[in-house]
């Protein structure tokens, strides 16, 4: 077999980061159109992930959050996004890189992406640096899109993001 001179897995899947790093930065600047929601889902302990103590505790390998009806500060640069949600009524910081995503989707339109991460680098627990919180909460998504809890839900009196995993329902 040829030798890939040109790499395009490579090319491939830094395409599909720029689709990503796009439609969140839409997002950031316009706010999420019609039904649309992502779920994104990021490995806890690569390099560059900010969380705090606890989150990492509570997800130490893999995180999955959903943007829909309020989170703020949605910042989306180059390399990384990050944005604020509340967790247990508990608002967070947290900054995602791009390269520690393992898949995105888009429920309301059936869209998603998965990405290849394991040449991704994680880091020490004690070398992770505790986000800063902000002052904000956020709505968790209807009941209707959860298809599993990770933990207890927040009522909707109270704000709160909900993380679920899918891995229940990935083939293997």
């Amino acid at each position: 077999m040829a030798t890939d001179h040109i790499r395009y897995d490579v090319l491939a899947r830094d395409a599909l980061r720029g689709v990503l790093r796009k439609v969140l930065s839409d997002a950031a600047a316009h706010g999420l159109p019609g039904e649309h929601h992502f779920f994104i889902t990021f490995v806890s302990k690569a390099e560059g992930v900010k969380l705090s103590p606890r989150l990492l505790a509570q997800y130490p390998e893999e995180m999955t959050i959903i943007l829909q009806h309020q989170f703020w500060d949605l910042t989306v640069l180059d390399d990384r996004f990050e944005v604020g949600l509340s967790f247990g009524g508990i608002p967070e910081r947290l900054v995602v890189p791009f390269s520690a995503i393992k898949s995105f989707l888009d429920p309301s339109v059936k869209f998603g992406l998965q990405f290849d991460t394991s040449d991704v680098t994680e880091v020490a627990p004690d070398n992770l640096p505790a986000a800063p919180a902000p002052s904000a909460v956020s709505v968790p998504s209807p009941a209707a899109e959860k298809p599993e809890a990770a933990d207890e839900p927040t009522p909707p009196s109270q704000g709160g993001a909900e993380v679920v995993r899918l891995d229940r329902f990935r083939k293997k």
